[in-house]
Order: C-alpha cells, then sequence, then structure tokens
C-alpha cells in the first residue's frame, strides 16, 4: 500500500504519519513510498488502538474536573460484540440515533444507520458519550442470556396466592468431570442401559430421566425425582451450565480412583453461583485403587468440608457397577428436597410453563424438543410460545418414549409440534392462540420454517483473499442442537493468527447432497456429529472428491480438525531443547500425572513445555511440564544444578533415575 494512500485513510498527512510511526513500533525510512499491505493492516489497527486509547485519557481527565466540581453521575457499563450496527449501538447506549452519527461525524466517520461499526470504533465513539465499554465474548453473551431467562423464569412462577400452590417432584442435575461415572449412576438408578448406547459411553446431550422411590419400605406412596444427566467434556460447557439453570439439587459425582477434575471444579462453579444445595456422590468404591478418603482431603481444599469431618457438605460413597450406596443417595436426595420443601411447590393448574433442555429434527416428527415443566398442566392441543417459535402440542412423550396425554410440574418430557426448532435454554409457555398471534405481530419476527434452520455461511476472523493466512473451510451437521453447539464451540477454540476456521454452512440432521455441493463450491471438508450420510449425498461426495467425517463421539471431530491444521503449520513448528532434568524422588503417581524431585543437569527448565521421558538410553513416553516449583514455591525456572518439585502430566510411571528432556516449543517461517 502507498504511504500516501495510508495517510489518506488515516485522516492525516503523509508528514504525520512517518513521524508518528515510530512511536508506535513500526521501522519505516522518512523516504518509503511503499509499505506491505499486511503491515498496512497492523498500522490501521495500531493507530485506531492509540486514538482510542488517548480518548480514554481525555475522557479520565474530563471526568475527573467533573468529580471535583461534583457534577457527575455514575459510570455506565456496555458490552460491545466485535461487529455492530450503528442502530444497535444506539439501542446499546440507549442515545437516538441521530446522536451516535453526530458522534461519529465528529470522529471522522461518515456512516448510515445500517453501517457497521468494528469494535475498536464503537469502542471510541462510545467511550465519548461517557461509557465504559468492555468487548463481549460469546460465552458471556450466553450467560448473560441465562440470567436474563432464570430472571424471566423466576418473574413467571411468581405466585400470590399459596393456597394454590402442591409439592412437585425435585429436579436433580447430575454434574462432574467425563468418565467419572454421571451417567452409569443414572443407569443404575433407572435399571436401563442408557450409559452403554452413548457412544464411547460418553453422555454427549442432556438427558432428563424420572424414577420413584420411597425413603422407607413402609411408605405406601412413592416419591418421584427427576434427573437431569450433563456431558463432562470440556466442550460442553454451556450445556452444563443450563443443567444448573432448571435444578432444585445437584448431586456432583467424584471418581474415588481419580479425584477432582478441571470439569468437577467448573461444574461446582455453577451448583454455587445457582446456590443449589448439593451432594457429592464419590463413585467407583468398588475400585482396588479407590480413595474416598484423598476425596475428602480435596474437598477441603476447596472449602467444602464433609458432614463426617465437621463440615455441612454431605458426601456419599457409591458404585455405579455394584449399587453399593445407591440406596443411601436416593435417601438423602429426598432428606435435601424435605429440607427444601417449600421451594418444591407448583400451581398445576395454570397455563403451563418449563425449560427446554434439548431439541432436535426427527425426520417423520420435524422439529422436537425435551422439555422440564416447572408449572401448570401441560396437555395435548395446547397453544405454547418459546422465544421466536411457537406451535401446538401435538404429541407428547414421557422419558420411556411412551405416549401421554398430560405433564404435571417438575417432570420432563418430549412435545412435538414446534413450528420451528427452539434454542435450547429457552422458556415455553402455554398462551391462547389469539395471544401468541399478538405477541408475534409486536415482535415482528421471521419465523423459520424446520428446513431453514441451517447457519448461514461465517468466519469467526474477517480476512481478504490479499491476506497470507491460510483457512479451513467447514460443513457442519449434528444430531441435536446442543451437540452442534459444543462442536461449532470447542473447533472456535483452534483458530489462530495463522489459521483461521470457517464454517460454510451448519446444521442438523443427516448429510445430504446440499452440504456436499456446498463443500465441493469451498473446498470445504464435511463433519458430521452422530448423524448419518444419506445414500446419495456418499456417492456425490465420491464423484466430487469431497471429504466426509463422521463420528458419534465429539473428540474424534475435533482432533481431524487438530490434524488439518498441523498439516498447515507443521513446517512452523521446532522444538528446542532447554535443558535435562534427573528424577531424585516420586512423591505421588495419578491416572493422568506424576509429581516427582528432580535435579536439573543441564540448561534450565520452564513449565508449560514438553518433555521426552529417557530409560535406559532410549524415549519411552512423551508428555507436558506442567507446573514448577523450587523449595515448595511456585517457580517461573529452574536453572542448572538446582533441585525443583514437578507435576509432569502423562500416563507413564516415572522411576527414580529417569531423564527427563524439556522443550520449549518455537514457530518458525513457513
Amino acid at each position: 500500500m502507498n504511504i500516501t494512500e495510508l495517510a489518506r485513510k488515516l485522516k492525516v498527512t503523509t508528514k504525520e504519519l512517518k513521524e508518528k510511526l515510530p512511536e508506535l513500533g513500526f521501522d519505516i525510512g522518512p523516504k518509503a513510498i511503499q509499505i506491505p499491505d499486511d503491515q498496512a493492516k497492523k498500522v490501521i489497527e495500531a493507530w485506531w488502538a492509540r486514538k482510542r486509547e488517548e480518548e480514554r485519557r481525555k475522557y479520565l481527565e474530563k471526568l475527573k474536573e467533573r468529580i471535583t466540581k461534583k457534577e457527575i453521575k455514575k459510570e455506565r457499563k456496555i458490552t460491545l460484540p466485535k461487529i455492530v450496527t450503528v442502530h444497535q449501538l444506539a439501542e446499546k447506549l440507549n442515545l437516538p440515533v441521530t446522536k451516535v452519527i453526530q458522534q461519529l461525524i465528529k470522529n471522522g466517520v461518515l456512516a448510515t444507520i445500517n453501517d457497521n461499526l468494528d469494535f475498536e470504533i464503537a469502542a471510541i465513539i462510545s467511550e465519548q458519550l461517557g461509557f465504559n465499554v468492555e468487548k463481549e465474548t460469546e460465552e458471556k453473551i450466553e450467560e448473560e442470556r441465562i440470567i436474563k431467562i432464570k430472571e424471566k423464569l423466576e418473574e413467571l412462577l411468581k405466585e400470590e396466592d399459596k393456597k394454590l400452590l402442591k409439592p412437585r417432584p425435585p429436579i436433580i442435575v447430575v454434574m462432574g468431570h467425563v468418565d467419572h461415572g454421571k451417567t452409569s449412576l443414572l443407569d443404575f438408578i433407572r435399571k436401563t442401559k442408557v450409559a452403554a448406547q452413548e457412544p464411547g459411553a460418553i453422555t454427549q446431550k442432556i438427558g432428563a430421566y424420572q424414577v420413584e422411590w420411597n425413603k422407607k419400605e413402609k411408605d405406601i406412596e412413592k416419591k418421584k425425582i427427576t434427573f437431569i444427566d450433563t456431558p463432562g467434556h470440556e466442550a460442553f460447557k454451556m450445556m452444563r451450565a443450563r443443567g444448573g439453570q432448571v435444578a432444585d439439587i445437584a448431586i456432583l459425582v467424584v471418581a474415588a480412583d481419580d479425584g477432582i477434575k478441571e470439569q468437577t471444579i467448573e461444574s461446582l462453579k455453577i451448583i454455587q453461583k445457582e446456590k443449589i444445595p448439593f451432594i457429592v456422590a464419590i463413585n467407583k468404591i468398588d475400585k482396588p485403587e479407590a480413595d474416598p478418603e484423598r476425596i475428602k482431603k480435596q474437598l477441603t481444599e476447596l472449602n467444602l468440608t464433609p458432614e463426617e469431618w465437621g463440615g455441612k457438605t454431605i458426601c456419599c460413597e457409591v458404585s455405579a457397577k455394584t449399587g453399593q450406596g445407591i440406596n443411601e443417595l436416593l435417601d438423602l436426595i429426598l432428606l435435601v428436597a424435605e429440607m427444601e420443601k417449600e421451594k418444591l411447590m407448583a400451581n398445576q393448574d395454570r397455563p403451563a410453563i418449563g425449560t427446554i433442555i434439548e431439541a432436535h429434527l426427527d425426520k417423520g416428527e420435524g422439529p422436537v424438543a425435551t422439555v422440564i415443566i416447572h408449572a401448570g398442566r401441560l396437555k395435548i392441543g395446547d397453544s405454547f410460545i418459546v422465544g421466536e417459535t411457537y406451535g401446538k402440542v401435538r404429541l407428547l412423550k414421557n422419558w420411556l418414549g411412551e405416549k401421554v396425554k398430560e405433564v404435571l410440574p417438575g417432570t420432563p418430557v418430549q412435545i412435538i409440534g414446534f413450528k420451528s426448532l427452539p434454542i435450547v435454554g429457552d422458556i415455553l409457555e402455554v398462551k391462547t392462540e389469539k395471544e401468541i398471534k399478538e405477541i408475534r405481530r409486536k415482535a415482528k419476527k421471521v419465523y423459520f420454517k424446520p428446513e431453514e434452520v441451517l447457519i448461514k455461511e461465517q468466519s469467526f476472523t474477517k480476512h481478504t483473499k490479499d491476506e497470507e493466512i491460510k483457512s479451513i473451510n467447514l460443513v457442519i451437521k449434528a444430531d441435536v442442537i446442543g451437540g452442534l453447539e459444543a462442536l461449532t464451540e470447542a473447533i472456535k477454540k483452534l483458530e489462530t493468527e495463522e489459521i483461521k476456521i470457517k464454517f460454510i454452512r451448519s446444521g442438523l440432521r443427516s448429510i445430504n447432497e446440499i452440504d456436499v455441493l456446498e463443500a465441493e463450491k469451498s473446498e470445504a471438508i464435511i463433519l458430521g456429529f452422530n448423524v448419518d450420510v444419506l445414500t446419495e449425498a456418499e456417492k456425490l461426495a465420491q464423484e466430487r472428491n469431497v471429504r466426509i467425517i463422521t463420528s458419534p463421539i465429539i473428540y474424534d471431530l475435533i482432533d481431524e480438525v487438530k490434524k488439518e491444521i498441523k498439516k498447515i503449520v507443521g513446517s512452523k513448528i521446532k522444538e528446542i531443547l532447554i535443558g535435562k532434568v534427573k528424577i531424585i524422588a516420586v512423591f505421588r503417581k495419578e491416572k493422568n500425572y506424576s509429581i516427582i524431585g528432580g535435579k536439573v543437569l543441564e540448561g534450565k527448565i520452564k513449565p508449560q513445555t514438553k518433555v521426552y521421558l529417557w530409560r535406559n538410553n532410549e524415549i519411552i513416553a512423551e508428555g507436558k511440564l506442567s507446573e514448577l516449583q523450587i523449595n515448595r514455591i511456585e517457580a517461573k525456572e529452574a536453572n542448572e544444578g538446582q533441585e525443583c518439585g514437578i507435576k509432569y502430566e502423562g500416563t507413564e510411571e516415572i522411576k527414580i533415575g529417569d531423564i527427563l528432556e524439556v522443550y520449549e516449543i518455537l514457530k518458525g517461517e513457513i
């Protein structure tokens, strides 16, 4: 790009631009005429960032002046996405569009009401108008949505006449780390084989089930308990949050042979944030290596002292394999429910209200959703509205797949009769057809047909053909919305500065001919999560040389994308040997990591580095040096001659005398 053209874009003189470039960290000579396009882009970004910082400084100075004059009101905070239209920005600021456009003009930006603004420009304008701006993340957007839904649900369930309230079954959410036995636990309770049916024995969607249990054998009436099973894999974070959103009591499952892990802590945070009473189920106590006392010690480190140790955290030792402790766990659930009985009441005779737990498209039945009913009585023929869709109940099925005529509060049910797929987490409200028509008229929303549920082309990072940025194009299909969201979110996290991931098309149900044609046009790979490939689509893919990868396990599809990324950037990755350490002590051996002591033989070692394990002059394993301590204090590095403590991530058993070669991963030029 020509320097003069760049200066014109930034609305400064060429001389002023050349003077400012060194301040921004760009070493461009005073006689330079041209600048590479990629560098010009960086200059523009740095220029806007500097301008924003200058505007922030000026604003803060004015703010201080107003404080001294006692003329300031409390500063307002807003969050903004990557891209926002002028109209949307005005709505966020709660200001007239004309005022926002005037402020844009003052900054040399000519924009109409429907024009897009990037975050940097929108942030400058917002701060000039007296707002403190934060950048929105998709996770934060979803969290805010969950909070709004919860507030709306609380408002809808507020019942003035307490005499109308009757007891309902408690809703129990089962949470915890992947492979700790959540579904197997429910499997034993339900006397079914759901866990065996899950691909890889891992739950990959939210399931809702109901059982009956009487605490004492002499009790004639059995109590109903509703369970929600949530996935443990890290890709399903928001699905777990939704499970916590509708639950009354939580079961936090921890494997006695593995201990508290990342998803255990994340699940605990959701439980504590939602202020749900919970029971810790210490599972797999039938295993020889099980150590329930170690789990209880780990709980105390999280400020959760077990009841038997004088605290308030209820723990129950169970085995989903043998059934040991299951009856006691069910007794504890009913005991906690009894303590919470005032909250477990609902009016059965009002229009039904529920929360969407899962949704998918069925070939014969169209959009189908699993719903937990909170209040009211849902019946065949009821009209309802959910978010931006609506419908009329044509068919109700309980968790066993049996047809039912009506559903009471605290009960999970599958509903058939939606006009289009609802969004998971949205609230279902039964309304009259007249009320629904009025709501739709006021909302002025477009309601999609079931076959139009596909997400249109999207790229999560803008780039042009001129930029030397590699991209991977994908077409994604899944069986349910939750799975589609989880896979999409997990893949988006793999995107880097060098590799951009572009979703050409995504949606539900089988991979079809349109998917193949779209993939061919954009040279995309088709990923199918728990879906099949139509025969015509398979033939067409072979003819057009389109690659289709399907799997019922989310890890496999994520790994396939990682392989594609490695093919592109593999030549750029370099491993640099930085040090060697000899193992002089082994303090603890867990399933996936070891705590060891070592002495640095040469060079230096750092945390978050790759290591090769040597024994008898040969490499026997590779792993990761994740944490480093010197004298029990966390350290950034240990040098030659120093002794240190190391957390080694890997499954291989480490022995005294082994050598760890420590490598730093560097990226070189292509």
